[in-house]
């Protein structure tokens, strides 16, 4: 069941052949479908900001968002979170070896990066000491409690704000995603719709069920488009080399597919005349079993995620006026 659950995952992943891609937040995606996301975004604004300090800034953001049940979105959301640092004061201690001393005001920001729209702020002072500015300055840093009770209220304010976005703009997205799905783009239609909050429970369950048929489909085009890429590879050429290759194209097609008992069919065929040629089993063994249950959900998520990662670009933000 592990085994089979994963492979389903993996083919969600593989369809399109998308690629991952690292930008200045969290390198990992680890929300579940229906939980609300924050990108940490540290903008080129903050004035004086100490080198080495932004991936030490991104951390903080990003501990702030999963302490507090938020996911961290490992992929350009719309929704970020990110940050403003003022420096208060700033002393010379009479210290050996000397010390910097420092007061931040560090205030948070919630919002729709895309839109521009400032959804909730919360500004913490924090201190830092060390050997100089720059020290100090990511001592403060490091001192801010991601437990305060001020950041869970910005937070839960932020969160509300989001719920509210996709409530009211539910039937557009589900439209925007139809018509994606019209024009045969069904991954970026799943990761449209793998985007609503579990919190918005009309909403979300809307899109739960279209995402069942609009997922069959697609599992169905890449299964009819595999098979007959791998079916002409083998009637050009029935050696081993050729059987691996195509065993690779058949191990990456969901056995839920309309057309999987012509893989199983084809799969016979390779496994058979690797036999003949080489007295030997065929290293490639497909999923004979379809009769599992999926773990539907992650399914659907894999595909979102992997849409996401797969965008070759990084959002620009757009933070103007929120400090």
């Amino acid at each position: 069941m592990k085994n089979y659950i994963s492979k389903s995952i993996f083919s969600a992943l593989t369809i399109f052949g998308f690629s991952f891609f690292t930008t200045a937040q969290s390198p990992s995606t680890n929300e579940a479908l229906g939980n609300i996301a924050l990108t940490s975004y540290v903008p080129e604004q903050i004035e004086n900001l100490p080198s080495g300090a932004e991936n030490l800034l991104i951390n903080k953001l990003n501990q702030i968002t999963s302490t507090n049940g938020i996911a961290a979105s490992g992929i350009d959301s719309r929704f970020i979170i990110t940050a403003n640092i003022n420096v208060l004061t700033k002393d010379m201690l009479a210290t050996a070896p000397p010390m910097t001393a420092l007061t931040l005001d560090v205030t948070f920001y919630i919002g729709d990066g895309l839109d521009g729209k400032k959804y909730s702020s919360q500004t913490v002072s924090v201190k830092g000491v060390g050997t100089n500015e720059n020290l100090a300055y990511m001592e403060a840093i490091k001192g801010i409690n991601v437990n305060d009770e001020s950041i869970q209220n910005f937070l839960s304010n932020g969160k509300k704000k989001i719920i509210n976005y996709y409530n009211t703009r539910c039937a557009q997205i589900i439209k925007e995603a139809q018509a994606l799905q019209a024009q045969l783009k069904y991954d970026e239609a799943i990761y449209k719709l793998t985007a609503i909050p579990e919190e918005c429970t009309d909403c979300y369950n809307k899109a739960v069920a279209i995402i069942a048929p609009m997922f069959d489909k697609m599992i169905n085009r890449d299964c009819k488009l595999k098979l007959a890429q791998a079916n002409n590879l083998w009637a050009a050429n029935q050696d081993v080399a050729t059987a691996n290759q195509v065993g690779e194209i058949l191990n990456s097609i969901d056995p839920q597919a309309g057309c999987y008992n012509d893989v199983k069919t084809l799969s016979a065929k390779i496994s058979k005349r690797v036999l003949d040629l080489e007295q030997r089993e065929w290293d490639y063994k497909i999923e004979t079993d379809v009769n599992l249950k999926r773990d539907l959900i992650k399914a659907y998520q894999a595909v979102g995620v992997a849409y996401g990662n797969g965008q070759a670009k990084s959002v620009v933000y757009n933070v103007q006026g929120w400090w």
